[in-house]
């Protein structure tokens, strides 16, 4: 057999390299390239080269000071830190993608008088999404559910997910932070590489089987940016604004507390055009040990003639705690 030169070895490598390149989509992936046993020959059919690189993949928002979007910003714009150290930015995306969202609605009885604004908000969202976005409902009291009918997972109709949600009785005590975790849980199941949960709910819990720092733990673990909307009355004894406003903050999303349940609806609205207007940034760590540790992250970004950016993302990860089915959606 025929065997290359130097430079013709070194040719053949770089095409290899660029399909692999191209596959680290969203997936969490560790940089080892397998070599064939001794003696083998490296340009036969039998030579493979593998990848597992641990990509962080950030959704990233920039708003400039009077808080608009900032959306035509490149690359070379951005300086991304880990525990305060440059990282080499290997993804880079500025365009609407698809995403995999969950609707996660709170049904408990508190809730009953408000669920017909909250349906009207969600058939908001939809109609303001991207048409190829799939979507699934979690409905919960102190009990939790999919909303959606059958074997049916996803769904992309306004009026699928406005029936996934108004067909269910609020009634009973909450468990938020159930229903959070069954919702990451459906998140790893969709075909989408960004993903998304929107949560209604006043904020409290009293039902839970889940803590807290456990539900925390698992956003950590995921790539999913978590908005949230609370929706109580100010005299709700149960009402824990601080929970929805530390979930989204953690995760790159936003949390939103309506003075007026009119509200509900724009503010959907606004999370549709903010999830259609987010950066895709991702890095391999520097530090690679997967050792279960939290990773701050710092997203900076500066343009000339932009005056002060603001960068939204997610403030840190669980290094080597992604779940696996995260990597489906990889390409």
């Amino acid at each position: 057999m025929r065997r290359l030169s130097r430079a013709g070895m070194w040719g053949a490598a770089k095409v290899l390299a660029l399909p692999l390149l191209l596959l680290m989509g969203l997936a969490g992936y560790a940089g080892r390239q397998a070599l064939p046993p001794a003696g083998q020959d490296r340009d036969s059919e039998s030579f493979r080269i593998s990848v597992d690189v641990a990509l962080v993949v950030l959704p990233a928002t920039v708003s400039d000071r009077q808080g608009g979007f900032v959306s035509n910003l490149g690359e070379g714009d951005f300086e991304v830190y880990e525990d305060g150290v440059p990282q080499r930015i290997r993804l880079f995306r500025n365009e609407d993608v698809p995403v995999t969202v969950g609707l996660v609605v709170d049904h408990s009885t508190t809730m009953r008088p408000k669920l017909a604004e909250v349906t009207a908000a969600a058939r908001t969202f939809v109609r303001r999404s991207n048409r190829e976005d799939e979507m699934f409902v979690v409905n919960f009291n102190e009990n939790v559910s999919l909303g959606l009918p059958g074997a049916i997972r996803f769904t992309d109709r306004a009026n699928e997910l406005e029936n996934a949600i108004g067909n269910a009785p609020a009634e009973g005590e909450t468990a938020l932070y159930d229903a959070i975790a069954k919702a990451l849980e459906v998140l790893r199941a969709g075909s989408r590489d960004r993903k998304a949960l929107i949560v209604v709910s006043d904020g409290g819990d009293n039902a839970s089987a889940h803590s807290l720092a456990q539900v925390m733990k698992l956003a950590g673990q995921s790539n999913a940016v978590i908005y949230t909307i609370g929706v109580f009355d100010e005299e709700d004894p149960d009402r824990n604004p601080g929970v929805l406003k530390r979930l989204a903050q953690a995760t790159g999303g936003q949390a939103f507390l309506p003075g007026q349940l009119s509200e509900v609806v724009a503010i959907c609205e606004r999370i549709a055009r903010d999830i259609r207007h987010q950066y895709t940034i991702g890095y391999v760590p520097i530090n690679l040990a997967r050792d279960g540790a939290h990773r701050a992250i710092r997203v900076v970004a500066r343009a000339s003639g932009r005056g002060s950016l603001s960068v939204r993302t997610r403030t840190g990860y669980i290094a080597g705690g992604e779940p696996r089915l995260d990597n489906e959606g990889a390409k």
